[in-house]
């Protein structure tokens, strides 16, 4: 774990209210922010440090408005470039550096990407005299060994292999290998559900403790428990189930998913294309039923949605850009808990 905070001659306001605070629309309530790839590396560029600095600090400057805003701030990012970088190059020099596991290279990525949104976020809101310490966990999301995923292992990781490089590799080394659309061999991996996120208690002791917490990058370093011990397995966690769970961990209000669209879409991509921009649970539900949301894109996005405004909350999906302006209802697509019939809300009063 990292912590940061605006140097003394710096330091200022905190928001949401109280002595020395600044008030706004987030009056201290807490979201957790899920970053899209798009916040950390733009499609086409190389992935130089440069270049996702840059990119991290524009995404942060997002952030720290929230932040100015008067929300208490958890914040996730994805990691597949980055991991998929260290594999690359744990091949390259296999033969003279030994090359680390899943597992490692996920939590290698957590503190590479972690340093640079802390670095970004802290630079932004000591601009605004914003004294709210940042701090980054390093964060194991534990899996059930018993998860059908890992008897179908589906993630694709890594580089490209040739068909004799996969063969050998499928017998030595005893990794599942399978051909990626006509470009080559790659090692593919099991996507389990996340059960639990490890540091749960340690994040919610930060949150109220008053840190923009940044944590579960990547959707967590995959671990499992055995006999009450815990270590760490070859998968990959969806980043957004992941968020979900988080959410509902720590007792978020609202759970806050960011990507390179500004909405929801029926039939998205068609003729009868329409934005979503407020739907109930049971209304999403059926569209999803329909088929409106595929599995690569959107898919995984609203089922963390509707996990979360399941157990009551409110969940929005938005454009990385539209971050405040989501938060204040005038963009993205809210997903919102089923009303509660009028007997049944009387009843409840009631007793």
């Amino acid at each position: 774990m990292t912590a940061a905070s605006a140097p003394p001659e710096q330091a200022g306001k905190r928001p949401g209210g109280g002595p020395g605070k600044a008030g706004g629309t987030g009056a201290g309530k807490t979201v957790v922010v899920a970053l899209g790839g798009n916040a950390i590396l733009q499609p086409g560029q190389l992935g130089t440090f440069e270049e996702q600095l840059v990119n991290v600090d524009g995404a942060m400057r997002r952030i720290a408005e929230l932040v100015e805003a008067g929300w208490e701030v958890v914040l996730t990012h994805g990691n597949g470039p980055q991991v998929g970088n260290l594999l690359i190059q744990n091949a390259l020099s296999a033969s003279t550096v030994a090359p680390m596991p899943m597992d490692v290279c996920g939590a290698e990525s957590q503190g590479q990407i972690g340093y640079m949104l802390e670095q970004a976020l802290c630079n932004h809101l000591a601009r605004r005299r914003l004294d709210v310490p940042v701090s980054t966990i390093l964060t194991q999301v534990a899996v059930d060994a018993a998860d059908p995923a890992f008897e179908n292992p589906s993630k694709p990781v890594g580089p490209f292999y040739s068909a004799a490089e996969a063969q050998k590799m499928m017998l030595e080394e005893g990794v599942v290998m399978r051909e990626d659309a006509g470009r080559g061999w790659r090692r593919v991996v099991p996507s389990p559900e996340p059960r639990e996120i490890v540091p749960g208690p340690a994040i919610a002791a930060l949150i109220a403790a008053g840190n923009l917490v940044v944590c579960s990058g990547g959707g967590g370093i995959p671990v499992v428990r055995e006999r009450g011990q815990l270590h760490g397995i070859a998968a990959v966690i969806d980043k957004d189930l992941a968020a979900a769970l988080l959410a509902r961990q720590v007792g978020a209000d609202v759970l806050l998913i960011l990507t390179d669209v500004p909405k929801v879409y029926l039939g998205y991509k068609t003729p009868e294309q329409r934005a979503l921009d407020k739907a109930t649970v049971s209304e999403m539900e059926a569209y999803a039923a329909a088929g409106h949301f595929k599995a690569g894109s959107m898919g995984p996005k609203v089922n963390a949605c509707l996990r979360f405004a399941r157990e009551g909350g409110q969940a929005i999906v938005a454009a990385l850009t539209e971050v405040v302006p989501a938060m204040e209802g005038r963009s993205g697509t809210r997903i919102v808990p089923d009303p509660v019939p009028a007997r049944a809300g009387a009843r409840a009063k009631k007793q």
